[in-house]
């Protein structure tokens, strides 16, 4: 087993401006553990000058998704690319195909020049602490898994955990659909139930209540579970039948097995075009004629600048920063949201974006915190 030196890093969000930071989500974290992006940055201070990132060698351990998943692993490994391209770091990277092939892919980068090893997904979380916990001197970060969360024990501290307030984006891509709908009926499909997906079902259902509201009618929201993140053939089913029963928007966050919502929302395109919501990445190119929107979680922005940061020779690990609508660039919805979505309900998403951020229309997380927002 060959040894690496621990780098002792603080994490910093560069190249984002950021606006003032909302609070934590409270289904994420204990409390006075995580850390916003905002407060990441507020101690140091960016030079502006090329860094030298030669050093760093990078290992990327996705979760069943796979690299080219049009979601967050993708994201992830954009992010690894543009390090490369600006930096000059070193990088590789193992596709696990079932859950069982986390340990072996972490160790065979323990075994192998990685200073810092990356994973990806909630599923993940148990083997990447393990591994951080076996292995203080390589550093190691997760994306959508928080380390610090009530009910675990102290973080390591050679492990940082990246999350993202998913509900939030998804609020927005909610009130698109709630707005945009012409049968008052939508769909969410979801990969595996827990606090992640949850996220983004419940901020969803939330933002097409908002819509609902405000145009003074009743919308349904149907909504079911894949049970995994890779099966398209049964995403597309679920998604079908929602069509079918009336819905003509449906939002996924299935990761692969979202691929097949959008390719139900082609084939139910008959006399009316049915719309599908891509999530964490701009999925318009998936199915141009029919995804209306993404909400878009920017992992490539998140893991270039903690690479960015490794180079500059700063970590704090044992922590988790979180990213939402008050970091700009972090969240959002797609660029490509004017291609379908009608230009009076775009205008209303700086309005809705600076009401979530202030804080006046606190989002759901969860079943309990949408029932009680309702």
């Amino acid at each position: 087993m060959k040894f690496k030196k621990s780098l002792i890093l603080f994490l910093l969000i560069a190249l984002m401006a950021l606006v003032a930071c909302g609070g934590k989500n409270e289904g994420t974290a204990a409390e006075g553990e995580n850390a916003s992006a905002e407060e990441a940055t507020e101690t140091t201070e960016t030079s502006g000058e090329a860094v030298d990132g030669s050093s760093i060698n990078v290992g990327f351990v996705t979760d069943e998704g796979g690299l080219n998943d049009q979601s967050f692993n993708q994201g992830v490994k954009e992010g690894i690319e543009k390090a490369k391209a600006d930096m000059g770091i070193e990088s590789s990277y193992l596709e696990s195909k079932q859950a069982a092939d986390y340990v072996p892919n972490l160790e065979t980068f323990t075994d192998q020049d990685k200073n810092l090893i990356i994973g990806a997904g909630f599923k993940m979380g148990d083997a990447i602490i393990a591994a951080a916990e076996s292995y203080p001197e390589i550093n190691y970060a997760i994306v959508d898994v928080d380390p610090t969360a009530e009910g675990t024990k102290e973080a390591p501290s050679n492990l940082l955990g990246i999350m993202f307030r998913a509900q939030e984006p998804s609020f927005l891509v909610g009130y698109i659909a709630g707005m945009t709908t012409e049968t008052n009926k939508v769909g969410f499909v979801g990969g595996l139930e827990g606090n992640i997906i949850w996220g983004f079902e419940y901020g969803y259902k939330a933002g097409v209540d908002y819509a609902a509201k405000e145009r003074g009618v009743d919308i349904e929201i149907m909504s079911q579970y894949v049970g995994g993140f890779t099966d398209a053939q049964k995403g597309k089913s679920i998604a079908l039948t929602m069509y079918q029963n009336g819905a003509d928007v449906v939002f996924h966050a299935a990761g692969g097995a979202g691929d097949g919502v959008i390719a139900a929302a082609k084939d139910a395109t008959k006399d009316k075009t049915m719309w599908a919501i891509g999530v964490d990445k701009d999925q318009y190119e998936v199915g141009p004629d029919n995804v209306l929107t993404s909400a878009m979680k920017n992992a490539d922005v998140a893991v270039y600048n903690v690479i960015k940061t490794m180079a500059e020779g700063k970590f704090e690990g044992g922590k988790t920063i979180e990213f939402g609508l008050a970091d700009e660039g972090a969240v959002g919805i797609a660029p490509t949201s004017d291609k379908h979505v009608k230009k009076e309900i775009l205008d209303k998403i700086p309005e809705l974006t600076e009401k979530i951020i202030s804080g006046e229309i606190k989002v759901p997380y969860n079943e309990e915190t949408y029932n009680a927002m309702k």
